[in-house]
């Protein structure tokens, strides 16, 4: 069993996997040793504060952090992580009373015993588009592949239960899936939403993960993400620092966008550097997270949740040039490129300041988890 265990370790690191833990729920939760702990994964170390201790919370809008709250609860992992908060949410009154009597706020620690991360920022894109490949209407939009292949090996290999591993039948062998580059040279097996008139801007879609395609008919529609192909994501932007055409401290997602322009023949390479492939649903409703919900503009944060609880209410506070924000949010997505303790990643909303906010936004960030006073 050994050997066979290690085997497949090996083969899905070839292959491609994700790593899809189950949500943290109140009852994982250890306070009295200060850590927050889950089925053997990394554990977050918790630093209880009182409501003085948090940046701006007298100025904070407590009436719209707790309709943020409300709405969140008509998740069912926040209704789990919440309990009887959320049973009784209509029943509030006052909103900063339920905070402070309600909650007690826990600072995010690293191992290192730093309490400082990073904030960045994402917003929903808008394409132009078309339902029909014409004109430059040429790059398409595609929902998961027919023959792409997602295997839970975990009621088999419990050890692998937070594994999940992508690839396409070969004959009877499973193998790596088309990367980045292979799709662009075949026919993909897979329906088209619609084709948009830029490679990049679908690039940005896919990093985004939900948008919307103005199309050349007036209508607008709404997509999201609904598959990957299952290799790891590379960061262009790294890639770009790391071959010397934008220094570090200048990276983001507009000084990308202008190397783009300025090399236009060198596009494909870049774009190659990342093998993982994002493919998409179309949608009813404007961009939604992980938990299934409509985004909430500035309330909304994307993080990884082996350390923070999908669905769960932070403080959280980050300030950089001309940007502050000090504020009640819920984790209520999470991304590929949001791997940390304190990491995360603001919903901006959608239209020209965000998208300008969202592609400079690298601040240092501190976050507090609101638990339930009665969880001790």
């Amino acid at each position: 069993m050994k050997y066979i265990l290690s085997f497949l370790i090996i083969f899905i690191f070839f292959v491609g996997c994700s790593k899809e833990p189950l949500p943290i729920t109140l009852e994982d939760i250890n306070i009295s040793s200060n850590y927050v702990t889950f089925d053997g994964l990394p554990k977050t170390l918790l630093l209880e504060r009182s409501f003085d201790n948090l940046p701006n919370w007298d100025e904070e809008n407590h009436d719209e952090a707790l309709q943020n709250f409300k709405n969140s609860c008509n998740s069912s992992k926040t209704k789990k992580f919440y309990q009887n908060l959320c049973k009784n949410i209509d029943d509030i009154t006052n909103s900063k009373q339920f905070f402070t009597s309600q909650f007690t706020p826990y600072e995010i620690n690293k191992k290192d015993n730093n309490t400082t991360g990073m904030l960045t920022g994402y917003y929903e894109p808008y394409l132009n588009g078309s339902l029909t490949k014409h004109g430059k209407y040429i790059y398409p939009v595609y929902e998961a592949p027919n023959d792409l292949i997602t295997v839970d090996l975990s009621s088999i290999y419990p050890d692998l239960k937070h594994y999940r591993l992508r690839g396409k039948l070969k004959g009877n062998k499973l193998i790596p899936y088309h990367t980045r580059e292979q799709s662009s040279k075949i026919d993909v097996d897979a329906k088209v939403i619609c084709y948009v008139d830029s490679k990049i801007d679908l690039f940005f879609l896919e990093v985004q993960g939900s948008g919307r395609v103005l199309l050349d008919t007036g209508e607008t529609i709404f997509i999201g993400y609904g598959n990957q192909n299952g290799h790891k994501y590379k960061s262009i932007g790294r890639y770009l620092v790391s071959i010397g055409e934008i220094p570090f401290k200048e990276i983001s997602l507009q000084s990308i966008r202008a190397w783009f322009v300025k090399n236009p023949s060198r596009v494909d390479e870049v774009l190659n550097h990342n093998n993982s492939v994002v493919y998409f649903k179309q949608r009813q409703q404007r961009a939604t997270g992980s938990l299934g919900l409509p985004l909430t503009p500035e309330r909304s944060i994307a993080v990884d949740r082996r350390f923070i609880p999908l669905g769960s209410m932070l403080y959280c506070s980050a300030e950089q040039t001309n940007v502050k924000f000090n504020r009640v949010v819920q984790a209520q997505d999470t991304g590929g490129a949001i791997k940390g303790t304190i990491r995360a990643d603001m919903f901006l909303g959608f239209g020209d300041r965000a998208r300008e906010v969202a592609g400079r936004l690298k601040a240092p960030l501190k976050l507090w988890i609101l638990l339930p006073k009665d969880l001790k």
